[in-house]
């Protein structure tokens, strides 16, 4: 029996497993609900995660073409909806979703990325309370960014003109709403800034839904409202809307009306203020009056106005005693450095060049003196040492000896004379000469007699 069979490599068989996939329509465009896990955002953009549940997970990948668009940051344990197709990845031989729509499960979108947003900001500390600057009392120009044809602009204009008719209203018109808003506003912001004539800011619009109200909720907006060197009050919607720009706003305000009376003062309190601000200086002045008036009846009745005469002759006495004890302590110090000059001369004469060389040459002298005293009395002894010696020397002088009857003899040989001790020395008819006390004698060997005993 011939059994044929087909036998595919893995690469073909990998290959037929993502065709038929591929061709399900019902896998083409599917949803999927569950939770990230493994979630890597490459440097490049594309996103890398597991999306699981209580039984099941399966790999998937987003496009950064596709996520560039989301409104939130997924993370690990993010539940969400995935819209995609199924396909495999042939190297691994693994299918996995291609997720092309990514909504957060159970919560907006939106409302995940205002809450994202603010926590990021937050720890920046645009939200700091000590970066808020606090609004002027009593501004001339107050700024106004919003739109031209709302119901916020109306509101601020008319609270403004019935609380604080002095004050410049300087409207710059914006969107607050769709893809012009952001930028608008955040050049509306910078250009108020440059242009410099504007005491306080007034940022926002009536309400609406959160999609409407969204441009206050960018972070470019934020970062505009931060940046400002002009306080900022932001006026977004209604009471229950709390955007981001509120946040980061000097001062929010619950609405446009409140933002307006927030940025100017009343009139009516103010005129009330200035009324009990002149009572009490009026007060003031009059308990300030009263109490010089105290003082100056207290001056015209001193001693020294009523009589000046007397009062002048008492320090006149006072300088006579002062100066005679002027005087008195001048000649006291005068004797004291006179008589410490002398002690100081006395000491310094002690220690002259003039009594040192003096004092040297005494030194001198004496010592001179000494040292002829001692080389005389050397050379004395060193003389009395001279003649004992000579004299021991005289007595043993040869001369001494042959003046007692011993004489010397000297063989004549043709070079020099040699003293003859023994008879062994000299030969007969050799010449001798025989050295005396007084002089010498000229012999000749006739014979020689050698005793015995020597």
């Amino acid at each position: 029996m011939n059994e044929s069979r087909e036998i595919f490599s893995v690469k073909q068989l990998t290959r037929y497993i993502k065709d038929r996939i591929e061709f399900d329509d019902v896998l083409q465009n599917v949803w999927v609900q569950g939770e990230l896990s493994n979630f890597v955002h490459h440097s490049r953009g594309h996103m890398y995660f597991t999306v699981k549940d209580e039984e099941s997970k399966i790999k998937g990948v987003m496009f950064a073409g596709h996520n560039r668009y989301l409104k939130f940051l997924p993370k690990n344990g993010t539940r969400v909806l995935l819209r995609g197709s199924v396909s495999v990845y042939e190297r691994d031989g693994q299918y996995q979703l291609y997720v092309k729509e990514m909504q957060p499960d159970g919560i907006g979108s939106l409302y995940l990325a205002y809450e994202q947003l603010k926590e990021r900001l937050a720890q920046e500390g645009l939200f700091d309370p000590t970066h808020k600057r606090p609004l002027p009392a009593y501004p001339h120009t107050v700024g106004v960014i919003t739109s031209p044809t709302g119901a916020a602009v109306r509101d601020i204009m008319t609270t403004i003109r019935r609380r604080y008719p002095l004050a410049r209203v300087l409207l710059f018109p914006v969107a607050v709403q769709g893809e012009r808003a952001v930028p608008s506003i955040c050049h509306a912001i910078e250009e108020m800034n440059v242009r410099g004539d504007a005491d306080v800011l007034i940022v926002g619009r009536g309400g609406g839904s959160i999609e409407e109200l969204w441009a206050f909720n960018e972070e470019a907006v934020a970062r505009s409202i931060y940046r400002s060197h002009i306080p900022v009050i932001s006026a977004v919607g209604h009471e229950t809307d709390v955007t981001i720009a509120d946040f980061v706003a000097d001062v929010r305000a619950a609405t446009p009306t409140a933002a307006a009376e927030l940025a100017v003062p009343h009139m009516d309190e103010l005129r009330d203020r200035v009324v009990v601000l002149t009572r009490r200086l009026g007060s003031a002045l009059r308990g300030e009056v009263r109490q010089m008036r105290v003082r100056l009846d207290k001056v015209q009745r001193s001693y020294v106005l009523r009589q000046p005469a007397r009062q002048l002759i008492q320090h006149e006495q006072r300088l006579d005693r002062m100066c005679e004890r002027l005087t008195n302590a001048m000649v006291r110090t005068a004797e004291r450095r006179k008589a410490r000059l002398e002690r100081v001369q006395e000491r310094l004469a002690a220690y002259s060049p003039a009594t040192a060389v003096r004092r040297n040459q005494d030194g001198v002298a004496m010592l001179s003196a000494r040292l002829v005293r001692a080389m005389q009395a050397c050379l004395h002894t060193r003389e009395q040492q001279l003649d004992r010696n000579l004299a021991k020397l005289d007595a043993l002088s040869p001369l001494k000896v042959m003046r007692r009857g011993y004489s010397l003899v000297f063989r004549q040989d043709k070079k020099d004379a040699k003293l003859v001790t023994t008879i062994d020395g000299v030969q007969t008819g050799d010449a001798l000469t025989v050295r005396l006390a007084d002089g010498s004698l000229s012999c000749r060997v006739e014979g020689t007699e050698k005793r015995e005993n020597t």
